[in-house]
């Protein structure tokens, strides 16, 4: 069964608009004086350098680098052919071509080589070189005489020596510490024991708390020892 053709609607747009800037590119280059041939071939070399700058573009973004040299040839092509749309649509008189025109025409054949000639000879990306794999001839006398030399290499284990256990030492004795001599009783006259009462009975019922020795000793005015013997009366 033979395939139906359906026309495609985007490529029929595509082949108008072609079609279109074509004439309006061919029409700018034969006002601005470029007769004949040359007048048909301006049109061409726009869009060959668009094309070109746009598989240029599509090639580098595919291959994850830089693409703004490709980004300014396209933009180029792209502004000389809009701006031939622009002109011929009637803001521009065909008849008194301005000179700056003339000499953007004019120049036009060397930009457009510049543009070609830099997208098409770009350097890429090189291939990145495979190392070759060795061959199996190559690599097991390798690997034997490899293993031959490291086993060449490998000296005995010197033999180790004995070394005798020796005997530990014994532990030094401990001297054993002085008893402490206990104090000798401290002697208290009665009347410092009786005053001590009074102290302590009045520290009671002012404080509601039985007094210290520390307290105790300070009201007296004797040393700890005495303070400790009178206060053991006391209790």
């Amino acid at each position: 069964m033979r395939p139906t053709l359906r026309p495609d609607a985007v490529l029929v747009q595509a082949v108008i608009a072609g079609a279109l800037s074509f004439a309006h590119l061919h029409d700018l280059a034969e006002a601005a004086g470029q007769t004949g041939w040359k007048a048909w071939a301006y049109p061409v070399s726009v869009d060959l350098l668009l094309v070109a700058a746009w598989h240029r573009l599509r090639s580098l973004r595919a291959a994850g680098t830089s693409a703004r040299s490709a980004w300014t040839w396209f933009t180029v092509a792209l502004a000389a052919s809009l701006g031939a749309n622009i002109a011929t649509a009637g803001l521009l008189d065909l008849g008194h071509v301005p000179a700056w025109l003339r000499i953007l025409v004019a120049g036009w054949p060397a930009l457009a080589f510049l543009g070609g000639t830099l997208l098409v000879h770009s350097p890429g990306h090189p291939a990145v070189a495979q190392p070759a794999e060795p061959s199996r001839d190559t690599e097991e006398p390798a690997a034997m005489e490899a293993a031959i030399e490291r086993d060449d290499a490998v000296e005995p284990d010197p033999e180790i020596a004995v070394v005798p256990v020796l005997p530990s030492p014994e532990p030094e004795p401990v001297p054993e510490l002085a008893p402490v001599p206990e104090p000798a009783p401290v002697a208290v006259p009665p009347a410092l024991v009786a005053h001590a009462r009074k102290v302590a009975d009045d520290y009671r019922a002012r404080t509601g708390y039985p007094i210290d020795v520390d307290t105790l000793r300070a009201r007296l005015g004797v040393p700890p020892l005495m303070a400790n013997a009178i206060a053991a009366q006391l209790a």
